[in-house]
């Protein structure tokens, strides 16, 4: 510790580094690199493109006063990670209000779970779980959901498994491999674990939202974040990294690149990076997602039909019962895939009736009337580029998650889809965060 100190202070004093180390990207891998490192006396800058700090964390505060997710906001039931970091943050917990299953709504009507289409649809999501567990999907790497799913009988199978594909990946089913859907699958825990709530994916939220885990980090960092300021280039030299953004230079030892792969090709590098990192900005993209939340006095919805619902109407769609402890209430919507953009068509209270609309018959017509409204469409974000996380193409071996995260020279790698346990999580953006953190104090 104290030679790793004393180093830093003589670079300072030469004038020869502005930082030891640039982290790029103050999403939440980004922020909890930052904070690891200036744990252990290590100088570091954090420069991000967008205006705010969080990646694809964002909390807003309603008409109410309560807070709400617009980004990524679940704590899996084995996400020991978010929960400790929540904890040590003095962020609070809370349990997600859910039923045995989700209401299922096709033609504005309720589907019967022991409907013949259902038991198909378990019975192929059951095969799905097998054989992501082993390797005998690599041969189908180039035959794509969409094309996979348009042989499943039955025109109500086949929109469930659309709908349940489209808002778990947030991928165009056409775009997405047999063989990395499996992948998908295993790495986030199997899909009894990816669509569950209690138990599960979903099982507990945040009161304060977490993207206040993001605000708070922030916090702590101080003026070592800087804000508006996109990265142009990464230059790799004896003496150290230039990295070059629209305000200027910043000279430091090591950098700690956090952007989703499909954009790393909007920083230039000197030297250019090996052909196995080159790769990932072409194979692979942003999924597409919309988000929103419909905030009430209360969560009246509870005597009557629950707030869980999966409807397979267009927009196809899944709803959560988000509502803090002691209210008020909060309905989320995610809507995934092309449906997602196909909401950028609309205008605010267009995209409301469409989402909620369907709603209206089964508890209420309170739910049209809501006293906040809360949306994002993570595709119209330039600084993120859509999510839940990038999507790997057909054919593709380079974007199969997780992504390599082998440093080059003095560039290391982080982000949830370079995570070793958990990508495409918030758990997988703080394990990823930590071990760069990790791996760049080990070389300093």
């Amino acid at each position: 510790m104290y030679d790793l100190v004393s180093a830093v202070a003589v670079r300072k004093e030469s004038g020869m580094r502005d930082a030891t180390v640039v982290v790029v990207g103050a999403g939440v891998s980004g922020l909890v690199a930052a904070r690891e490192l200036r744990r252990r006396g290590i100088e570091v800058i954090v420069v991000e493109a967008a205006d705010r700090v969080g990646g694809r964390t964002l909390a807003e505060t309603t008409a109410l006063g309560s807070r709400v997710d617009l980004g990524g906001q679940w704590i899996g039931h084995n996400h020991h990670r978010v929960t400790a970091l929540a904890a040590e943050l003095g962020a609070t917990p809370f349990p997600m209000h859910t039923g045995r299953l989700p209401v299922l709504i096709d033609r504005s009507r309720r589907l019967s779970v022991p409907a013949p289409s259902t038991f198909l649809a378990v019975f192929i999501l059951l095969l799905a779980e097998v054989l992501s567990r082993t390797g005998i999907t690599r041969r189908w790497n180039a035959v794509t959901v969409a094309s996979w799913l348009a042989k499943v009988p039955g025109a109500s199978t086949r929109r469930l498994l659309d709908v349940i594909a489209a808002i778990s990946w947030t991928a165009d089913l056409d775009r997405l491999s047999i063989h990395a859907a499996a992948r998908m699958i295993r790495n986030q825990g199997g899909l009894y674990t990816m669509l569950s709530t209690h138990g599960g994916a979903q099982d507990s939220l945040l009161v304060e939202g977490m993207g206040a885990l993001s605000e708070r980090m922030a916090d702590e960092l101080g003026a070592r974040i800087r804000l508006g300021q996109r990265v142009l280039s990464i230059e790799q030299g004896e003496s150290g990294v230039i990295v070059r953004t629209s305000a200027g230079e910043i000279r430091a030892d090591k950098v700690i690149v956090t952007v989703p792969p499909p954009l790393l090709d909007r920083i230039s590098y000197t030297p250019e990076l090996p052909s196995a990192h080159t790769e990932l900005a072409s194979a692979g993209y942003m999924g597409s997602v919309y988000k929103a939340i419909a905030v009430y006095e209360q969560p009246f919805w509870r005597e009557r039909a629950g707030g869980e619902f999966l409807i397979l109407d267009a927009p196809g769609r899944a709803v959560f019962d988000t509502t803090p402890p002691g209210g008020p209430g909060h309905l989320c919507v995610l809507v995934g895939g092309p449906a997602a953009r196909d909401l950028d068509r609309l205008d605010p209270a267009g995209r409301r009736d469409a989402v909620l609309g369907t709603l209206v018959r089964h508890i209420g017509p309170e739910v049209g009337e809501p006293v906040g409204w809360h949306e994002k469409s993570w595709s119209g974000d330039e600084y993120v580029g859509g999510g839940y996380m990038a999507v790997p193409v057909p054919g593709t071996t380079a974007g199969l998650p997780p992504v390599g995260f082998d440093p080059v020279g003095a560039i290391h790698w982080a982000g949830t889809e370079r995570a070793a346990d958990h990508a495409g999580y918030v758990e997988g953006a703080i394990e990823s965060g930590a071990r760069a953190a990790r791996e760049v104090i080990a070389a300093l």
